[in-house]
């Protein structure tokens, strides 16, 4: 993809800064800002890059005060630890954020549409696991973290949560077992 102009990209929920190397080695960034609450991932994404074209902020998605600054504001595996109403301003944060015609592009854990569909995607990320080497009590730990640590939603939720920030159009972008991706245009 070719862009004719220089991009401003805000990454929600940083981490140690792959979404970044992955935009900064294929687009013309003029501006990319890293957005975390936890200050140990935020050195860990300023350790990994050195340029002026990059801010760090210290900062809860939902405290977010940026208005139509951005082009692009990403937020991967970021939103599905917080409530409905918590995720709701958190997009809404990110929308206020973007310029018109902005895109927002998110990646969450889904929930399933029913119980049992949701103990089958439940049931392959625990053999998955198994087959790759964490022991079974690990594993059975981190399968009940399930609505009680992070608050997976479904699809159609998404959808909705993004369109009813304001988001113009809402699409799918990714689908794999209880994984989604998500794009929204201002």
């Amino acid at each position: 993809c070719q862009f004719e102009c220089s991009v401003s990209w805000l990454d929600v929920g940083c981490g140690t800064g792959k979404t970044a190397e992955i935009a900064l080695n294929r687009l013309p960034i003029d501006k990319f800002v890293f957005c975390d609450n936890s200050l140990d991932m935020l050195d860990i994404a300023k350790s990994r890059f050195c340029s002026d074209k990059l801010e760090f902020m210290l900062c809860d998605a939902r405290n977010l005060e940026f208005n139509n600054e951005f082009d692009v504001v990403t937020a991967v595996q970021v939103f599905h630890y917080l409530s409905v109403e918590e995720r709701k301003n958190a997009i809404q944060k990110c929308y206020e954020a973007l310029n018109t015609s902005g895109i927002f592009i998110t990646f969450e854990n889904f929930a399933p549409n029913t119980e049992t569909g949701k103990q089958l995607y439940l049931d392959r990320w625990k053999q998955y696991q198994l087959e790759n080497g964490r022991n079974e009590k690990d594993v059975c730990e981190h399968i009940a973290r399930y609505g009680k640590n992070y608050f997976p939603i479904t699809i159609d939720e998404h959808k909705n949560l993004i369109r009813d920030c304001g988001f113009d159009t809402v699409e799918l972008l990714y689908c794999s077992y209880m994984q989604v991706g998500l794009l929204g245009i201002k």
